[in-house]
């Protein structure tokens, strides 16, 4: 199986920056692609960007230009760098991995974006 703990999530001014990271551990062999996925409140869970396992990227229409997904294979890490960051983007943030089992959901994150 595979496991995911998210961390790095806080309470930011608009304009500012934070990074999230997904710690993966158990069988990452297995992973074949990482994603980041946010939640609002009373808003459905919506995709923000995902990484494969060859280091490809893709982002939602919301993140692109101000986030940045990356992976750490050494550390079985993925990071998600979000500058500029606005109110809007004030959410849970999850960490998925897609693997030879299924898929696993981390614990999520809260990001808040406020003056």
């Amino acid at each position: 199986q595979v496991q995911l703990v998210e961390s790095g999530g806080g309470l930011v001014q608009p304009g500012g920056s934070l990074r999230l990271s997904c710690a993966a551990s158990g069988r990452t062999f297995s992973i074949n692609m990482t994603g980041w996925y946010r939640q609002a409140p009373g808003k459905q869970r919506e995709w923000v960007a995902i990484i494969t396992s060859g280091g490809y990227a893709h982002y939602a229409d919301s993140a692109k230009g101000r986030f940045t997904i990356s992976r750490d294979n050494a550390k079985n890490t993925v990071y998600l760098q979000m500058n500029s960051l606005k109110p809007e983007d004030t959410a849970v943030y999850y960490c998925n991995a897609v693997h030879q089992s299924g898929a696993t959901w981390g614990q999520g994150t809260q990001v808040t974006v406020s003056s």
